[in-house]
C-alpha cells in the first residue's frame, strides 16, 4: 500500500482541523478579539500622540488640583477650593441620591397605577390609563423643565411658604425639613434597627418554609414590621432619646437651619418618578395578566381574600414577567438623571462633565471617569435585580 507524502498528511490534518466547527469558532473569536485589541491600541496611541503634540496631558494628576468653584447642593462636606477628586465624589453622591429616591418612588407609584389599570371600576381604570398614555408619550426632558419652571419656580416666596406642622416648608427656594442631630448612644439605636431588620428577614424565610411544609400561615409580615418599629423605639427611649432636631426657621428673606433641598432636586425627582412609573405600571399590568384566570378562580373557590390572592398567588407568579423589563427601567432612571443639567442641579454630569471639564481641560480622563461610573452603577443595579429575579423565579419540581 502506498503511503501519502508527509506534506500531504500535514495538509490533510490542517484542513481537517479547520473543518472542525468548534475549533473554527474559537479561531474566529480569537481573531476578532485580537482585531479589537489592535484597534483600541491604535486609537489610544493616536489620541495620546495628538494630545502630546498640543501640550495636553491625559493623566489623572489634575485630581489633586484645586477646583476653585462652589457647588450649590452637596451631600458630603465640600467647600470652594477643594480638589477635583472631591468634586467627582460630590457629583456621584448627588446622582445616587436622585437615582435611589426616584427608583423607590417610581416602583411604589408604578405598582399602584398598574393595579389601578386592572380595576373593575371604570373611572379608576380610565384615569390610570390616561395617566400612563399622556406621561409616557411625552419627552422626559420636557417634563423635567415643565416641573421646574411651571411648578416649583412658581411656588410662593419664603415668607408665604406652604408649611405643614410648622416644621416642613415648601417655597420657590426649595423644600425645608428638620435635621436630625444624633447624640451619644444613638449608634445603639441604629444597631437595634439593623438587628430587627435581620430578625424580620429570618422570620419571613422561616414562615415561608413552615408554610411549604405544613400549609399553615404565620403572620410574618406584621410581626416583622412590629419588630422593626418597636425594638429600636424601645432602645431609643431606654437610652433617654439620644436624638435632637434642628428646625428650619424663617430668618430674613429665607429659612435657616434644618435640611433643605433645592427646587431643581424636587423637580428632577418628581419628573423621573412619574415618567418611570408609567413603564413600571405597564410591566405590572402585563405581568398580572400573564397569570391564567384559573389561578383567580381557584383562589376564589378556596374563599381566599382578594388581598391574599394578589399577594400570595398572583404577584409571585407575575414577578417572573415584571422584573426583567423593570430592571431596564431602573437602569434608565440612573442614566436619565444626567438630564439634571437642563435645570441646574449639580449631578455628576453638571459638576464633572461640564464645569470641571471646562476649567481643567482634561476631556479624556473626565469623560472616561464619567462613563466608568455610569457603567458601574448600571452593572450593580442589574446584578442585584438579576439575583432577586433568580430567587423569585418559578422553579420546576
Amino acid at each position: 500500500m502506498l503511503a501519502l507524502p508527509r506534506s500531504s498528511r500535514r495538509a490533510g490534518g490542517l484542513i481537517g482541523w479547520l473543518n472542525n466547527a468548534h475549533v473554527r469558532a474559537i479561531l474566529y473569536q480569537v481573531l476578532t478579539a485580537a482585531a479589537i485589541v489592535l484597534l483600541g491600541w491604535y486609537l489610544v496611541h493616536n489620541t495620546v500622540a495628538n494630545l502630546d503634540a498640543r501640550g495636553m496631558s491625559v493623566g489623572f494628576g489634575f485630581l489633586d488640583a484645586s477646583a476653585g468653584f462652589g457647588i450649590s447642593f452637596t451631600l458630603i462636606p465640600y467647600q470652594e477650593g477643594d480638589t477635583y477628586s472631591r468634586v467627582f465624589l460630590v457629583g456621584i453622591a448627588n446622582t445616587l441620591l436622585v437615582a435611589i429616591i426616584s427608583i423607590i418612588l417610581a416602583t411604589v407609584l408604578g405598582l399602584i397605577i398598574g393595579l389601578a389599570r386592572l380595576s373593575d371600576n371604570w373611572l379608576i381604570r380610565t384615569l390610570s390609563r390616561t395617566y400612563i398614555e399622556i406621561l409616557r408619550n411625552t419627552p422626559l426632558l420636557l417634563q423635567i423643565i415643565a416641573w421646574f419652571f411651571g411648578v416649583f419656580n412658581l411656588l410662593p416666596r419664603p415668607r408665604d411658604s406652604l408649611s405643614w406642622l410648622d416644621v416642613f416648608a415648601l417655597n420657590n427656594r426649595g423644600f425645608y425639613m428638620p435635621a436630625p442631630l444624633p447624640g451619644p448612644g444613638f449608634e445603639f439605636v441604629i444597631a437595634a434597627f439593623v438587628l430587627a431588620v435581620a430578625f424580620a428577614v429570618g422570620l419571613k424565610r422561616w414562615a415561608h418554609r413552615r408554610q411549604d411544609a405544613t400549609g399553615q400561615i404565620f403572620p410574618a409580615l406584621p410581626v416583622g414590621f412590629a419588630a422593626i418599629v418597636f425594638v429600636p423605639l424601645a432602645v431609643f427611649w431606654v437610652l433617654g432619646a439620644p436624638l435632637a432636631w434642628e428646625m428650619p426657621e424663617l430668618r430674613g428673606f429665607n429659612y435657616q437651619g434644618g435640611l433643605s433641598v433645592p427646587p431643581s432636586f424636587c423637580a428632577l425627582v418628581v419628573a423621573l418618578s412619574v415618567y418611570t412609573s408609567c413603564f413600571i405600571a405597564e410591566n405590572v399590568r402585563s405581568g398580572i395578566q400573564s397569570v391564567s384566570k384559573g389561578q383567580h378562580e381557584a383562589a376564589a373557590s378556596l374563599n381566599l381574600k382578594p388581598s391574599w390572592t394578589m399577594r400570595l398567588i398572583i404577584l409571585p407568579q407575575a414577578l417572573r414577567v415584571i422584573i426583567p423589563p423593570t430592571i431596564s427601567q431602573y437602569l434608565n432612571v440612573t442614566k436619565n438623571s444626567s438630564l439634571a443639567i437642563a435645570i441646574g442641579f449639580p449631578d455628576l454630569v453638571s459638576v464633572w462633565m461640564n464645569t470641571s471639564l471646562n476649567q481643567s481641560g482634561q476631556a479624556i480622563p473626565i469623560v472616561a471617569m464619567t462613563m466608568a461610573f455610569y457603567c458601574a452603577a448600571s452593572l450593580t443595579v442589574s446584578l442585584i435585580m438579576n439575583q432577586y429575579n433568580r430567587r423569585v423565579m418559578l422553579k420546576e419540581r
